[in-house]
């Protein structure tokens, strides 16, 4: 297999290389990091409703669409990505999904351990230290190859992830910052200043490539020449432009945005009868925290949407409905025009 080791890239290649090498039928591993930010979203992504591209344009960070699955992320050159592409035929490749995940993340997994980070495998895809995701994945078909892409992430700018996001409103922007520090962690984090200073991108990923060479064999190592660079180019004419950005996107009613698996920040809105009624929350393991109810309705007593957001912490999606029933017939409540159902469209996932 061959192994391209490459270091810090532009962003543009650091995408553009692995389209490449899977749209040319190779096998290969890279090894590399964008040289400036970037944002990157998912194939199946709407860009306007997921980024904010005002911000994005004005502050000079390039907005690229991957043709991979998964979620908006904010790319720097903390993160140090490894991308393997095989063809669909490998006999290395499980047919299963979480066995593949399981499989090829164990190179990343050994990489940790060796530094010192004790971490482990969680279904479908995420390595986690502790309870906080401390490498990003994603896996996808682009031609006949099968390419699976993630990191090993020295640092991470919580603040510029949560500020890149198109977000409904600014508590919900706190409200994603805060969840992203409370569930994603990083090298820096885990290891005291003495034993962080010693990683660099250098030697995590000649750890990274024994890892992986264990599991793929020997490497024949590579650098872009000039077949693979006009294959690039051939690409970058349409993967670049302001097309491809904005085609294939779905968009969702609300607003979602992933932390890690299991782990959402909510917000969704229904026009009742009633009113407006909006909820943010936060979805984990299938259980509700952090619930904010709001809207242009009416309630009487006053108080009664705050006790609703009370009981509704830490509760299970399976008892919503549960829940809401009891809320209504125990509680001398009135919400005039908003009934069970209604609040069920905004809290139930």
């Amino acid at each position: 297999m061959d192994l391209y080791n490459l270091g810090k890239v532009s962003w543009q290649e650091s995408q553009l290389l692995y389209h490449a090498l899977a749209y040319s039928g190779s096998d290969a591993l890279v090894l590399l990091s964008p040289s400036t930010p970037y944002v990157c979203i998912g194939f199946h992504q709407d860009a306007e409703a997921e980024v904010d591209l005002d911000f994005c344009q004005s502050n000079n960070i390039p907005v690229f669409k991957r043709e991979v699955g998964g979620g908006a992320v904010y790319l720097d050159g903390n993160q140090f990505f490894f991308q393997l592409i095989m063809k669909q035929d490998n006999p290395l490749i499980p047919p299963n999904k979480e066995v593949f995940y399981q499989k090829f993340l164990q190179p990343v997994i050994d990489t940790y351990h060796q530094i010192g980070i004790p971490v482990e495998f969680k279904p479908v895809n995420d390595v986690l230290a502790g309870t906080r995701k401390i490498s990003g994945t994603g896996v996808g078909e682009i031609g006949e190859s099968v390419v699976f892409v993630g990191n090993l992430i020295l640092d991470f700018n919580f603040e510029m992830m949560s500020r890149v996001l198109k977000v409904p409103d600014e508590k919900f922007r706190d409200k994603v910052h805060k969840t992203l520090e409370e569930n994603l962690t990083t090298i820096r984090r885990e290891l005291d200043l003495t034993e962080a200073s010693k990683w660099n991108e250098t030697n995590l990923n000649e750890i990274l490539k024994s890892q992986f060479q264990k599991l793929l064999g020997e490497f024949q190592e590579k650098q872009i020449d000039d077949s693979l660079r006009s294959k690039m180019d051939e690409i970058s004419s349409t993967m670049l432009g302001p097309d491809w950005l904005h085609q294939h996107g779905r968009k969702q009613s609300g607003r979602q945005v992933k932390i890690q698996t299991g782990v959402n920040i909510v917000q969704k809105m229904h026009k009742a009868v009633g009113g407006l009624i909006k909820a943010t929350y936060e979805l984990r393991d299938e259980m509700l925290f952090d619930v904010a109810l709001s809207g242009d309705f009416f309630c009487y007593p006053s108080n009664a949407v705050d006790t609703l957001e009370s009981k509704l912490e830490g509760i299970k999606v399976s008892d919503l409905q549960k829940t809401l029933d009891h809320f209504y017939s125990d509680q001398n409540v009135d919400t005039a025009g908003i009934t069970v159902s209604d609040w069920m469209m905004v809290l139930h996932n």
